[in-house]
């Protein structure tokens, strides 16, 4: 009996099973994955918040710089993923394999760059990302070591993405959530036995990113995966890294946003001092582990989609999508009416033992709480563009939410309607998000089914030339073998 490769198999997978029980069994993985990075950002800002109302600031500070470096990684990790699944699917895995390697170095290269560039006026950059004089020790100290892990996190963020497109969501996850979960236990003893203070949660964050880079490096050096990663592979070829940054600038662009969002609140926030600041920042983290979740559900839908479209199984690129968006928007509803009813003792959990805080926690998780029913079906037309090479579209909604809409609303909100207009800010942009997309995604499925059927013309004009060749020639015989 013939032995099944490993690529063979992942291809009747992505394209054979029933698309409800795949996109579930790719998602418990990826979902996990956001949950326990959710956790991880909870527990991080819970520590931290023992320190006081400044330290709890400077994480929300510092989270906008991490975000930028999440942004590039990821970037180039999407930018190969959408290339990588699709060459899958057309079975090409020399390709596939090429992209893999180029982007894990160039993602290196990069998170060198931003160390590099981040220590030359690192007390600068933190004004410019919103601090306050009294945050800025605070942030100076937990940004210097970020910094330094800025090349680990890059590198594990295009091997995490890499995973997923080829539909090892599973090794991703164990990759992703060793280390974080790793973070959780390391970082208080960093902070308060050795006393190393806010400082300390940075280096539980570099040495965990590294052990994480180290976990998914493994699964390629020990031939876990489909595709294979050796610098012999990386290409010298422009035009490839081109399509790298093309592809995944809707990434990009999209965590670029929300980094720039972050540093706008924080200073819109800081004008009503440093309680303001924390307030927000501890229930950004709230809100960005719902959407963690709806990333990551989405991120299970993505290498399907590219997968199928790559076979040119175009219903099973739709059912991937609704499928999807089904379960999203139900899990969004969910959280919002628990979080909701009690944002009081969420929000209390992070004891800064100033009741002031809480207060104005509460106000802003419940404008969250508004917005969250919109957030899975605005973020899966986004990620399904993406992955199937829309590139210009995909980097347009990628800019709404915390670029085209954002910008305008965290100016014009608080200057009618002081404190509460950034509380409401980022919940306002999500809703005009989630409208801007409807049409995108319309238009979309219209071009899909010109090219279904363009495709289903040239199937059956090619079988009838075969016929008519069958028939006319004496020699053409079927064979045996």
């Amino acid at each position: 009996m013939a032995t099944v490769s490993t690529e063979e198999k992942q291809f009747i997978l992505m394209t054979k099973t029933p698309m409800g029980k795949l996109i579930a069994s790719l998602a418990v993985p990826t979902v996990i994955s956001t949950l326990v990075t959710a956790i991880y950002n909870i527990t991080d800002t819970f520590y931290v918040a023992h320190l006081g109302a400044s330290a709890a600031g400077a994480v929300g500070i510092v989270f906008s710089l991490m975000g930028l470096i999440q942004a590039l990684g990821m970037g180039v990790g999407m930018g190969a993923a959408s290339l990588i699944s699709r060459r899958l699917g057309e079975r090409n895995q020399d390709a596939a394999s090429k992209y893999l390697s180029s982007a894990f170095f160039f993602g290196i290269g990069i998170g060198c760059t931003i160390c590099v560039l981040g220590h030359i006026n690192l007390d600068g950059l933190m004004r410019l990302l919103g601090s306050t004089e009294t945050i800025l020790p605070y942030a100076h100290d937990y940004a210097t070591y970020i910094l330094r892990a800025a090349p680990f996190m890059c590198g594990a963020f295009v091997l995490n993405t890499a995973l997923r497109s080829e539909g090892k969501a599973f090794f991703a996850m164990i990759g992703l959530g060793t280390g974080t979960l790793l973070n959780v236990g390391v970082a208080p003893l960093f902070i308060f036995v050795f006393n190393w203070g806010i400082s300390g949660a940075a280096i539980a964050v570099w040495i965990c990113q590294t052990i994480s880079l180290l976990i998914l490096l493994s699964f390629y050096l020990r031939g876990k995966s489909v595709c294979s990663l050796s610098f012999k592979r990386v290409s010298f070829q422009l035009i490839d890294y081109w399509n790298l940054i093309r592809l995944g600038f809707p990434t990009t662009l999209r965590q670029g946003c929300a980094s720039l969002a972050m540093a706008l609140l924080n200073a819109q926030a800081a004008l009503f001092g440093d309680v303001a600041v924390a307030a927000i920042s501890i229930t950004m983290k709230i809100y960005m582990g719902v959407r963690g979740i709806v990333l990551g559900i989405g991120q299970a839908m993505q290498p399907v989609a590219g997968y199928n479209h790559g076979a040119k199984l175009y219903d099973r690129v739709r059912q991937s999508f609704w499928v999807t968006t089904r379960a999203g928007t139900t899990l969004c509803l969910l959280f919002a009416i628990i979080f909701y009813i009690w944002a009081e003792p969420v929000v209390a959990i992070f004891k800064t033992g100033n009741p002031e805080v809480i207060r104005l926690g509460v106000e802003t998780l419940h404008f969250f709480c508004i917005a969250m029913p919109f957030l899975a079906y605005s973020t899966y037309v986004n990620q399904l563009l993406q992955i199937l090479g829309q590139s210009k579209s995909a980097m347009f909604l990628a800019a709404c939410r915390q670029g085209i809409m954002f910008v305008p609303l965290i100016f014009i909100l608080p200057h009618y309607f002081g404190r509460t207009g950034v509380e409401a800010t980022q919940a306002g942009a999500d809703i005009l998000t989630f409208f801007v997309s409807i049409p995108f995604l319309v238009y979309f499925f219209r071009s899909y089914d010109r090219l279904q059927t363009k495709d289903e013309k040239t199937v059956t004009t090619s079988a009838k030339l075969i016929h008519q060749l069958a028939n006319k020639s004496p020699h053409w015989e079927q064979s045996d073998e």
